[in-house]
């Protein structure tokens, strides 16, 4: 007998995905920015020295423009924006079985170190290597550990919701 398995679709964010990974990438990216800030606070380095190494990164030209520091902070939240739309649309179609499972925060967070090995020994070091030095490699990925978790924490809260308002119709 051939029988063909048909899998049932994961529970994902479908119609809610994109403004769900807005969400998660903006409190990724804030997490980010804080983590960061304490750290150089701490260290006794310019905290603003990072964001105007984002915008030097991005739009080398304006490094020395007196907005370098906000546009760089821009910057930093536009990429995150778009990193967390990518992990809510991405992630439940790439890994559907992960998907509400406890499971499904570590597959944000191994994303998001996968993201930071990137960045940190293919993108940045060709396109900006002084930004690599910046601050520590483990505190660069303790920034991206935190934005995995902030960004699961919101994707299992708008998953929540959505269903929690579907049962209410």
């Amino acid at each position: 007998m051939n029988v063909k398995s048909v899998r049932s679709p994961a529970p994902v964010l479908t119609g809610n995905a994109w403004s769900a990974g807005i969400v998660a990438g903006l409190a990724g990216g804030a997490i980010e920015v804080a983590w960061i800030a304490l750290y150089q606070q701490i260290a006794g380095a310019d905290g603003a020295a990072v964001a105007r190494g984002v915008t030097q990164s991005v739009l080398p030209g304006m490094v020395s423009a007196p907005a370098a520091v906000p546009l760089g902070l821009a910057i930093h939240m536009g990429l995150a924006i778009a990193l967390g739309i990518v992990i809510a649309v991405a992630l439940p179609r790439l890994l559907p079985r992960l998907v509400g499972t406890i499971m499904e925060p570590a597959a944000v967070v191994a994303t998001l170190i996968g993201v930071w090995a990137v960045n940190f020994f293919v993108v940045l070091p060709a396109i900006n290597p002084a930004f690599v030095t910046l601050v520590p490699l483990s505190a660069s990925l303790t920034s991206k550990v935190l934005f995995g978790f902030a960004a699961a924490f919101v994707l299992r809260a708008a998953r929540r919701h959505r269903a929690t308002s579907s049962h209410e119709l």
